[in-house]
């Protein structure tokens, strides 16, 4: 199905994790709108806006288990962590719980806020390789004081290709009275979501990775008894708007400034427009991609040794493979430096495209699976992989 993705059809492209791969039908609805946004921009942003917006959060809603009123579309997860984080107050004394498989851009969140207020960030050391998900409840649990006041919990982790038992998370943090703001930037459409039951206080999730849609859309969902707490990290018309026909959090959320809105309003096209590229829809996608991930894991593994860094069931639509003998390597993330050279030279010589990383002192790559991937893919990188090493 590669080619009903714009990808570039020379490139093996193992790496829908990192920014996603946008539908050539997706893209067209977000030119057809912006289009209609250029036509008339004052129409659009004065008269049309506001009513497409609520049509698009709605559908979202009923894509990610909430009310859409419960929803706000923001940029990127990222943007999401720092409206709640820098939304919050936290005293001297307080702490604020990340795990080690978190990502780093929204680590660098709460160790922002925490240096200013004075909290401490406690660091849970959830082992890798894993065994068994108790093995991450624990050493989450065991990181929980009483000065523990919300916790950043990955649904889906970045370097390790985890998925968290999160509702078992939630439920036992959210009781002992600590603010759940889990970062699913990987979850919406890799994960079927039921944010109304999960009952987390915050969740963010990206929707131009697993689910599709155009770069520039994500969304947060706030708990309605956390919602007065919770501004933007733009502040703008709503702070002091006289409205009563629609909460705060709905309209300082909703206008942020001028900015192109199509990515947002491009997610019920999207959503729709992935589950009709196969018959069983979001489950048939989902299912698809766990089969084939971990087909694609065993076919490399079997080409440069090692054995699964986590067992199957704590697997989604990617998986993280430990390079043997391999303990020294660069990040691969935006900012920070130069790629790895493997990376690069799996790019030049055999133009595949996946990413290599050090985690915890060892070299990683990730591989990720979604409609337009095969086997063929992995089997490529498998061949490549081992004179490179």
């Amino acid at each position: 199905m590669k080619h009903l993705f714009a990808i570039d059809p020379d490139v093996t492209f193992l790496n829908h994790g990192s920014f996603g791969a946008c539908p050539k039908s997706v893209l067209a609805e977000q030119q057809r709108l912006r289009e209609r946004l250029e036509a008339e921009p004052v129409r659009f942003f004065m008269r049309e806006y506001e009513p497409l917006l609520d049509t698009a959060r709605h559908a979202l809603g009923r894509f990610v288990g909430c009310s859409g009123d419960d929803l706000a579309f923001v940029t990127n997860a990222t943007t999401a962590v720092n409206a709640v984080l820098r939304s919050l107050d936290f005293a001297p004394g307080d702490e604020v719980l990340i795990t080690s498989h978190g990502y780093n851009a929204c680590n660098n969140v709460v160790r922002f806020v925490a240096e200013r207020s004075g909290a401490r960030v406690v660091v849970a050391k959830v082992p890798f390789p894993l065994d068994a998900p108790e093995q991450i409840v624990e050493a989450i649990t065991a990181a929980v004081t009483p000065r523990t006041k919300l916790a950043l919990i990955d649904h889906l982790t970045s370097p390790t290709a985890v998925v968290f038992p999160i509702a078992q998370l939630v439920g036992v943090l959210e009781a002992r009275g600590v603010q759940v703001l889990v970062d699913g930037a990987h979850a919406p459409g890799q994960e079927p979501l039921a944010l109304d039951a999960l009952g987390a206080s915050y969740f963010t999730g990206n929707l131009h990775k697993w689910t599709c849609a155009p770069k520039g859309a994500a969304f947060l969902h706030v708990r309605a008894d956390r919602q007065a707490q919770i501004r933007p990290t733009t502040i703008s018309h709503g702070a002091n708007a006289q409205r009563t026909d629609r909460s705060r959090f709905r309209v300082e959320f909703d206008w942020q400034g001028t900015h192109d809105p199509t990515p947002f309003l491009t997610v019920p096209f999207a959503i729709d427009a992935v589950a009709a590229m196969v018959p069983g829809g979001w489950d048939e996608v989902r299912t698809r991609g766990r089969v084939l991930v971990k087909q694609m894991r065993d076919v490399v593994l079997q080409a440069i040794g090692g054995t699964p860094a986590v067992p199957d069931s704590l697997l989604g639509m990617m998986a993280t493979i430990a390079l043997p003998n391999a303990t020294t390597g660069q990040g691969a993330l935006p900012g920070m430096g130069a790629l790895d050279p493997l990376q690069d030279a799996l790019w030049h010589q055999h133009r595949i495209e996946v990413p290599l990383f050090t985690f915890e002192g060892r070299r990683c790559l990730r591989v990720s699976a979604h409609l337009h991937s095969t086997l063929a893919d992995a089997q490529k990188l498998a061949a490549a992989l081992p004179s490179l090493l």
